[in-house]
């Protein structure tokens, strides 16, 4: 890496420099060779580089390949409330963000007044002479920035230091980072045996989940389960014990390795698992200890290197993890060793656990029946519950639009009724006052006078428009008492022909309060796509009551998303090919922030929800669902992606079911 110096000459170093720049890479060694977490150790350079080179500011920015964005992870020296120079900057943004997109040094010893675009003033603040700037590189891949800003011009010494000092803190950077995934993997791996585990008592798909998460995890060509099987159970028994291979994870160029194995003349081996011992072969063309587990077994099927961990159940079974490389030598590491052996771990309790579950279902068998009645007795109680809680839901509903239909029509009749006279009075008034004025132009003074401080002309245009406004605000507000009625259809019972456009707009304006903005919520964009639909034989009230759950779910969602929101409505006739009678469709979707397969397979289960205590009672698809399905022989589908948005898809038989 050789610092570039456009719009700059950079002085010749000087013999007196070598010993500070000695010292000073000495330092940065040291302190990486210690190692600790990443952000103590770059705090620590960063120190040290401000101190050693007497420079006015360092900074280290570590790259998220996520976000795209260089992230500010350690500073030393100036800051001020004009500092240019953010904790997260984008690539191509400023110097700092070119260094990183272009992966070059960037380095000047005239007065840097374009390292940042803004700079200006904060460089003439602190009187920077010179910049130096590197991108932190292992193996092309950018890792970060390092920047110094210098009180005197650098030298080509220095410079050269610096480019050292960037390539070992890039490597620490990077075999931190490396370290930590190379931890989390393991914790990964233990926590999915542990969950599978609690999950599951098939074995099978246990044991099918170590080798391959194992196999994955340590990058190598195969990983096997295998059992060492002895005559009768008995450790001591002169019959040789067989190596039968269960369960494996590999390269699919290589020959599958399940099946039996006898162990006739590898009697070394069976004493390792009966002392539970380790094989670690790292390369079975040299000359080892366990040369006789070699020589028997693995050149036999090509494995170069090979780790054997054993483990036993409390029932006296040896089974082991074995892990392979075929193509080339390895160095088992201890920590694999010691990863191979908590997985041993918790595969040994899953077996016992397995074993224990088998031996107790032939006199569990009874007790499962009557759990089997007792479940479907729960579940006949959860549907009834269920239904109750839509009743009484719908029944609250229509009283309370019965209320508010009662409470407002009579006011509202009233205004409406006396409108019309209060326009006749008005404009009779209007017209005396016309009169008098053609008969009388030139009133006494303080009729005048009056007359200009109530401003008659303005009142003679704006009254009318007054009253019209007022005939306007009746009008609405007797349509949203309609649109309540109409929501509700307390009135029908049994199924009719209804207008699904008009419920559907009935239900998007009783949510309209959560629909329009307000305060950092920028609203919700409906889009209708409606075709031309027959009247649809349907119980309307249960109809719509679906229609706000789909759509009051989509709205939930889309307040936890960021960007755009938006909710599609489209509606058409169904196609007769896919359906044997004639049916519509309606498509609500929205670009929100979707759901996994595992929450979209459960959403029309009774008492399922993702929301907190207290937010949803899990019944709003459930009881969608039975309204769809069981009350209008209709199907309702739900198509998710998490991050992507969800769409439900409802058809309804146009002549009833």
């Amino acid at each position: 890496m050789n610092p570039s110096a456009a719009d700059a000459t950079v002085p010749t170093s000087c013999a007196s420099e070598l010993c500070p720049l000695s010292r000073l890479g000495a330092e940065i060694g040291k302190t990486l060779g210690k190692g600790g977490d990443l952000p103590t150790l770059l705090e620590q350079c960063t120190q040290i580089l401000y101190a050693q080179l007497n420079a006015i500011g360092v900074r280290v920015w570590t790259f998220d390949r996520e976000s795209q964005l260089l992230e500010l992870q350690a500073l030393s020296g100036a800051i001020s409330e004009n500092d240019p120079f953010p904790a997260s900057i984008s690539l191509g943004i400023s110097a700092i963000g070119f260094i990183a997109a272009r992966q070059k040094p960037y380095c000047t010893n005239k007065t840097p007044n374009d390292v940042c675009i803004g700079a200006s003033q904060w460089i003439l603040q602190h009187n920077v002479q010179a910049f130096a700037g590197y991108p932190l590189i292992v193996e092309d891949r950018l890792l970060g920035v390092l920047a110094v800003f210098g009180s005197h011009e650098f030298s080509q010494l220095l410079y050269e230091s610096l480019d050292w000092i960037t390539d070992a803190i890039a490597l620490a950077i990077d075999r931190t980072w490396a370290r930590a995934e190379l931890i989390s993997r393991r914790e990964g791996l233990l926590f999915e045996l542990a969950s599978q585990i609690r999950k599951s008592l098939d074995l099978n798909t246990i044991l099918d989940t170590a080798v391959e998460e194992i196999r994955n995890l340590l990058q190598i060509d195969r990983c096997l389960f295998l059992w060492c099987i002895f005559a009768k159970g008995d450790l001591n028994s002169r019959v040789p014990p067989i190596l039968t291979v269960t369960h494996e994870s590999k390269e699919e160029r290589l020959t599958s390795l399940l099946g039996d194995y006898p162990l006739a003349h590898v009697n070394e081996l069976v004493e390792t698992f009966k002392q539970l011992e380790i094989a670690r072969i790292n390369d079975t063309r040299l000359n080892s200890e366990n040369s006789f587990y070699c020589a028997e077994l693995l050149t036999q099927f090509g494995v170069t290197s090979e780790l054997l961990v054993p483990l036993a159940t409390h029932t006296g079974q040896l089974g082991a993890i074995v892990c392979s490389q075929c193509d080339r030598a390895r160095v088992w590491s201890d920590s694999e060793v010691e990863l191979l052996r908590g997985a041993c771990n918790q595969l040994a309790i899953a077996i016992d656990q397995s074993e224990l579950y088998t031996q107790t279902r032939a006199a569990a068998f009874h007790a499962q029946m009557q759990a089997q009645q007792l479940e479907q007795t729960v579940e006949k109680l959860k549907h009834t519950q269920a239904q109750l809680v839509q009743t009484e839901k719908m029944s609250g509903l229509g009283q309370m639009i019965a209320g508010i239909a009662h409470e407002i029509n009579n006011p509202v009749n009233f205004i409406n009724g006396n409108l019309m006279h209060a326009s006749n009075y008005i404009r009779a008034l209007l017209g005396v006052l016309d009169m008098y004025g053609k008969h009388y132009p030139e009133p006494n003074g303080e009729i005048a006078e009056e007359l200009e401080d109530i401003d008659v002309e303005f009142l003679r245009e704006d009254l009318p428009q007054l009253l019209d406004s007022m005939q306007i605000g009746v009008d609405r507000i007797s349509k949203i008492v309609l649109s309540l009625r109409n929501f509700s259809r307390l009135d029908e019972a049994d199924m009719k022909p209804v207008n699904i456009h008009e419920g559907i707009d009935n239900t998007l304006l009783i949510l309209q309060h959560r629909i329009k903005p307000k305060g950092s919520f920028s609203g919700i964009e409906i889009i209708k796509n409606y075709g031309e639909l027959p009247k649809v034989e349907c119980h309307a009230s249960q109809l719509n009551q679906v229609f706000m759950n789909i759509i009051g779910n989509g709205i939930d969602a889309l307040e936890e998303s960021l960007g755009k929101k938006q909710i599609k409505i489209t509606t058409e006739v169904g196609d007769l090919q896919t359906w044997n009678v004639p049916h519509v469709v309606i498509h609500i979707s929205d670009n929100g922030t979707g759901m996994t397969d595992t929450v979209r397979r459960k959403l029309f289960d009774p008492f399922f929800t993702t929301k907190p205590v207290g937010k949803g009672t899990g019944l709003g698809m459930s009881i969608s669902y039975q309204i769809v399905v069981e009350k209008h022989k209709g199907l309702i589908e739900c198509c998710s992606e998490l991050g992507k948005g969800t769409r439900f898809s409802i058809e309804i038989p146009i002549h009833g079911a």
